[in-house]
This record gives structure tokens, sequence and C-alpha cells, in this order.
């Protein structure tokens, strides 16, 4: 049987213009400027640029006007005057200082990449044209980290298909091993364990500890991770001076020979907000560099001018073309009204922070307070969805240098005085309190929340655990080092 059934339900859109602030909120300033070249390119009506006066004619009466709008066609018409010739401040942001246009057109530096150093170190060997294909994919398949995680048969079979000829794996693991010793040593290594062996293998015979150390990668390599140093001893037949000697050597070897430089692209961090401490308090001002002023193009308000006269006269080609520039008109208008709305979120959501975090701002690290979205949502009047967006992402300069957003956000934890202090003030005492252990004897979880306890911080030996293991810190046993007397 078929029932029908009636419900009544509340549900909330975005409108289109909504929705394109939303997105445009959580851009960085590099991904905004691309948006706003991609904006420019596809809408002719927008421009870079501030508005002129004589371009608004704002000193002739509608009235007197060829293009006045009659009653009849209000719907039609935009209010000049309203969207064009609003106030700078309107938004609470002005436009960045001219002199910043010289560092918009500052040329980037031309860095080689990695894969082309290698593959210029490559055309100096004595391959052959079937070793130099066999080269080439091995350096185009090397991860960002230096490694080559892909399969040598991958790499056999790619050659194969590509470009017909017969090869073995054995082929493929000579060629390999030339490029693994070329510049940086240990590139193209397969997991840590290869790339550590490479190294060893190109040190010359008399540096002191490399046969031991050599030995004690290849041969006793899960004992080393473990830290099992008797193990080690008894199994490579060496006193406690040569296991040290062998031990600082591997220590002092590249785990990851290449990362940061593979890559072909640079990147840097671009603040989005700076923060200057003057006479007056702190100034917040936005990144201006890469987020241009906007205009409706003046020659295309000409047009629209032009065509609301011509369509009073009964013009079918100048309707039809009058409502294409609508379109647009709107599109464009819809663009520069989200990018100034975005600009008056994204500095009250800083005022916040700097507000709240003063003492930071005023004398470094070490003076953080303990503070959430949620915080910073209510001092704003915005949804915490909001906050999100802005801090996702975004950083600023500062006195004490450049810091993402994320930094200054952190749970509040009680000391014993009653005193309410971030948890990244407890994190660093406990980086503090290791780093200053005794080497030989790694303190427990439980004994480093006893230390933090003595020193007003009291928190569960599982909170250190949590800690220790978001700061990358290892288990005691690991932590243990050779230290000779």
């Amino acid at each position: 049987m078929l029932n029908l059934h009636q419900k009544q339900s509340l549900q909330q859109k975005l409108s289109p213009q909504q929705i394109q602030y939303i997105k445009l909120l959580q851009l960085p300033t590099l991904a905004l400027e691309q948006r706003i070249k991609a904006e420019l390119e596809s809408n002719p009506l927008l421009e870079e640029g501030m508005e002129e006066e004589d371009d608004l004619n704002l000193d002739t009466p509608e009235a007197e006007r060829d293009d006045a709008p009659d009653e009849k066609q209000q719907d039609d018409e935009f209010d000049w005057d309203e969207f064009l010739n609003a106030p700078d401040d309107l938004y609470g942001y002005k436009a960045a200082p001219d002199n910043e246009e010289d560092d918009r057109e500052a040329p980037m530096p031309d860095l080689s990449s990695m894969a082309e150093s290698l593959r210029e170190q490559v055309g100096l060997l004595d391959f052959d044209e079937t070793e130099e294909l066999i080269a080439d994919q091995i350096i185009g398949s090397i991860d960002e980290d230096g490694y080559l995680r892909r399969p040598v048969e991958s790499i056999l079979d790619d050659v194969m298909f590509n470009f017909g000829v017969m090869l073995t794996e054995a082929d493929v693991e000579r060629v390999l091993s030339r490029i693994q010793r070329l510049e940086p040593v240990g590139i193209a290594a397969r997991d840590l364990r290869e790339c550590l062996l490479v190294q060893l293998d190109m040190m010359p015979n008399d540096v002191d500890g490399r046969e031991n150390a050599y030995d004690l990668v290849h041969d006793c390599y899960k004992a080393f991770t473990m830290k099992h140093f008797d193990q080690i001893q008894r199994k490579l037949g060496i006193d406690e001076y040569d296991l040290k000697e062998a031990y600082d050597l591997v220590r002092s070897l590249d785990p990851k020979p290449g990362e940061g430089d593979f890559a072909a692209q640079t990147n840097y961090i671009t603040p989005d907000y700076t923060v200057v401490r003057d006479d007056e308090g702190f100034r917040i001002s936005l990144n201006g560099r890469n987020a241009p002023e906007l205009r409706v193009n003046a020659h295309y308000r000409n047009m629209w001018n032009d065509l609301s006269a011509k369509k009073k006269r009964g013009d079918k080609a100048a309707t039809e073309t009058k409502n294409f520039l609508k379109t647009r008109m709107e599109s464009a208008r819809w663009f520069i009204n989200s990018i100034q709305q975005r600009r008056n979120t994204m500095l009250k959501v800083m005022e916040a922070i700097v507000q709240i975090q003063e003492p930071f701002f005023e004398h470094g690290a070490g003076h953080l307070r303990p503070m959430i979205l949620k915080d910073i949502a209510e001092i704003i009047h915005m949804d915490i969805s909001t906050v999100s967006r802005v801090v996702n992402g975004k950083y600023v300069q500062t006195e004490w240098g450049v810091f993402e957003l994320k930094h200054f956000f952190s749970e509040g934890i009680e000391t014993d005085t009653g005193e309410e202090v971030s948890n990244k003030e407890v994190k660093a005492a406990l980086e503090r309190i290791i780093s200053d252990e005794d080497k030989t004897k790694p303190w427990s979880d439980q004994k480093l929340a006893d230390l933090l306890a003595e020193k007003g911080y009291p928190i569960a030996r599982r909170t250190v655990t949590k800690y220790r293991e978001q700061a990358n810190i290892p288990v005691a046993r690991l932590r243990r080092q050779i230290v000779l007397a």
C-alpha cells in the first residue's frame, strides 16, 4: 500500500555569495592570489585598481544623465554610487601601501631540483643507453624525502613496456646501486638500513669506528633500533668504547638525504598578518601584497550605460547583451564583496587573538595563555566554524618570528597554585626535563609526571605519555645512550 505523508521542516540554505565567502575565507594568502587571478581571467568586468571619481560621474545629477533609469527600470539597474563609491574602511580594511608593489614583482630565485642534479651526475657516468633509461626511471620514482619505495619489478616493467628493452632485475639493481652513491650519498635507498649502509660503505676506510658501525647496521640492525647494547656487544665481540664509537658514527649519518631538496618547487611561508608593537599598542595589518584592490572595468560600465539607452528603443541585441553583462556584473559585485568581507573577518579574528595573547606578543615564548576557538568566537560574535576557517593554514609575522595561528590555541591546565596555564607551557617543561635527564638511565613516564608535579604541574602519567608522543620523544628504553666513564 502506498501512503503519502506531508512533513514540514526548517532548512538553512546558503546563498551562492555566502558559499563563495566561506571558500575564500579558508584560503591562505598565496592561494587567495591564485583565486583572484582566476576570477580576473574568467570575468572581463573585473580588473585591478582603485575607482577614480571621474569614472563615477558623481557631480552630474542623476536626472541629467542620459542613462538615468526611470522607475520601471529600477530592477535592471545597479546602484553604482553604493557599489562603486563605498568608502575604503567600510569593511575595516585599507589597501596595502604602494611600496609593497615592488615586492609583488620581485622575481623568485631559480633553483635546480635534486632530480635535475642527479640526472647531471648520471650524465658523467659510463652508462650505456639502456642504463640511462633505467636511471631516468629510478630518479623519476624517488619520493620527496629521498627514498625509493617503488618496487624494482615495477621499474623493470615500465622500461621494458615503454622502450621495448629486455632487462633483468639485476640490471636495475646495478644501476640503482650506482645512483645511491651519487650526491647526496644514500639517495634512492629503499629503507633506512640500506641508506645507512650505503653511507658507511662510501666512507674512507680510515674513519674511526667505520668497520664496527657497518657490522652494527648490517648484522645487528634490530638490536640497534631497540638499543639492546649488551646483545650487540656480545654478537660483535666489542667493548663498550668501540660500541659507543660505532653508535655515534651511525647517529651522525643523514637518515633522509635529499629531503627538502628533491621537489622542484620551494615552499615559503607567506605571513597573512603582521603584528607590530608601537607606542599606541599593537598594530595589526593584513598582507595586502597578494590581494589587490578590485573594481569594475570602466569600459564595460560605459557599455552598460549605452545599452540601457538602446534597450529603451527596443533593440533586441542590446537587451541580450545587457542581460549577459548583468550576470557578469552580479558576479563581480559578489566577488568584490566577498573579498572585503573576508578581510574584515580575518582582522576581527586576529584582533581577538592579540587581545587574549597580549603577554605573548609583549614578551614572547613562555607567555602563552590557554585559548580555544570558542573564546575567539565569543569575542567576535561569530560561529566557531568561521574562526576555524580563518585559523587553518594562516600565519602571522610577529616580533618573535613567524607563527601559525594554531600555535596560539591550547587547552588550559591548572597548576598547584590554582593558576591556569597553557598545556604548551607544560609540554615545554617536559621537554626540558627530558633533555636534562641522565642518558644512561632515562626516566619513565611516571617519574616524569612526578618531576612535573614538583615544578607545579600536577598531571597524570597518561597525560605525560600523550605529550611525549606528540613531541615525537621515544620511550625511556629508546632514549638510552652509551656514556663512557
